[in-house]
């Protein structure tokens, strides 16, 4: 899988690493608010210039909005359904409820896959483990991965907080791949 990468996993670099063996991509983050305005760089974002497989990741954390994305929603070639964003580490993001802050809100993310679900398209999860040490130490993401019916679910082993050269703790898989209960975990970091 590519993973996603704002400002650098636009269509063409996509269908290049399809073309060298990733199986899925997916599209840089877009804020949901941003699509339904119709915002032309965050609509940039979802480009398709072939039938890559791609997930669009969306960033919300709002029902009402998400659904009215996916009710005015037309798939193109390639797609393979929505991924949802817990793991943006930006303080700004996580001031507003988003990112790596739904990381705490399982019901709500429960809510949002259903939403996806009830369109009949695949929802992924690509979550953090939490905002910051102590949300970690208490296993918040661990609700999430328990409490989600996801179609698979992304593990990026650090916190928000945390910085790029700071190490991935990957001896939390074992556990994570155990609570999401035959649902898909992929090491993402």
């Amino acid at each position: 899988m590519l993973a996603p990468m704002e400002g650098y996993s636009d269509g063409v670099l996509r269908t290049l690493c399809h073309a060298h063996g990733a199986d899925l991509t997916f599209t840089e983050m877009a804020h949901v608010e941003s699509l339904l305005r119709d915002n032309k760089p965050a609509l940039a974002r979802l480009e398709a210039p072939d039938s890559t497989p791609v997930q669009i990741q969306l960033l919300t954390g709002r029902e009402d909005q998400l659904e009215r994305l996916i009710e005015g929603f037309r798939p193109f070639p390639g797609f393979k359904g929505f991924n949802l964003n817990l793991s943006c580490p930006s303080k700004d993001v996580i001031r507003h409820g988003k990112g790596a802050a739904m990381v705490k809100r399982a019901t709500k993310t429960q809510k949002l896959v259903s939403i996806i679900h009830g369109h009949g398209y695949s929802a992924s999860v690509k979550l953090r483990l939490g905002t910051n040490e102590h949300e970690k130490r208490n296993k918040l993401y661990l609700n999430s991965l328990g409490g989600v019916e996801a179609d698979l679910f992304i593990v990026h082993a650090k916190t928000a907080a945390q910085g790029s050269v700071e190490p991935e703790d990957y001896s939390v898989y074992p556990e994570c791949v155990e609570v999401a209960s035959g649902i898909p975990v992929i090491a993402n970091g």
